[in-house]
């Protein structure tokens, strides 16, 4: 994609799943990056696996809980201490903290602190003391931000306020730096794979594949290629959007595929 080679990214929760494949493609795409996660181990098991995979990259991890005050001016600097610059962010950590009328108020502080206002803070400090003006945003997103979905108030409310957040962002910030986020729907990732039998991707049930038009749960590869394609300057002229990535979830109607519905015209 043209604008990515040659150029530093930061990553938050590029651990494992979708953060992770995010940081790949990156990594593919000639970006030398810098991610974070909360667990150590596997934050240092990732870095060891792409390092091996992508050895002539720059590639650093660094570990970090959104929540915490000072963890953008860490990231920030250390980042800019390696890279020089840095040319985008991809806000992808995030407390899947799902909860509803049982919900404490540190349920609730922990959600939005380390969800969208860790991503506002981010993009705040990413905004800061630019050498190079040009850079570009992704805010991960979720079908939850858009839709109902039972005892998910802390959730929902949560990845639902990633959008306004980026419309505000991308006004602030143009025509420098354009801000964007993206809206995955079922995605193959661990806590995905909590909710099947044994963990196993072919435990999956078909209902599950059947809520998008595709009929296939997303693998987080997929996903990666939107964010790629977001950070590019094939999208220089998208900003403030919540890109559509649902598999057509989003398009269907409650009569799904149609599978077992009778309407009027129907043979």
């Amino acid at each position: 994609m043209k604008g990515l080679s040659g150029k530093a990214a930061i990553v938050t929760g590029g651990s494992r799943g979708i953060g992770r494949a995010i940081v790949e493609r990156l990594l593919e795409e000639d970006v030398n990056v810098l991610f974070c996660g909360r667990n150590p181990k596997t934050g240092e098991e990732t870095l060891a696996e792409l390092k091996e995979k992508f050895p002539n990259k720059e590639i650093i991890f660094v570990p970090a809980d959104m929540e915490d005050e000072s963890t953008p001016q860490t990231l920030f600097a250390k980042a800019r201490e390696a890279f020089g610059e840095v040319d985008f962010l991809v806000n992808n950590a995030f407390p899947f903290t799902a909860k509803a009328e049982d919900a404490t108020y540190d349920d609730w502080k922990h959600t939005f602190m380390a969800g969208p206002a860790a991503y506002a803070r981010m993009i705040a400090e990413f905004a800061k003391d630019r050498k190079v003006k040009k850079g570009a945003v992704v805010c991960i997103s979720s079908i939850s931000g858009h839709i109902a979905q039972p005892h998910r108030w802390t959730y929902n409310a949560a990845k639902g306020a990633v959008k306004q957040l980026i419309r505000c962002a991308a006004m602030d910030l143009a025509p420098d730096i354009r801000v964007n986020c993206l809206s995955p729907a079922w995605v193959w990732t661990d806590e995905v794979a909590k909710a099947t039998v044994d963990g196993k991707r072919e435990s999956v049930p078909k209902a599950w594949e059947d809520y998008h038009i595709l009929q296939a749960l997303q693998e987080p590869w997929q996903i990666a290629g939107v964010a790629a394609y977001l950070l590019s300057d094939d999208a220089c002229v998208v900003t403030g959007h919540d890109m559509d990535a649902t598999s057509g979830y989003l398009a269907m109607g409650p009569e799904g595929l149609g599978k077992d519905a009778n309407f009027a015209g129907s043979e």
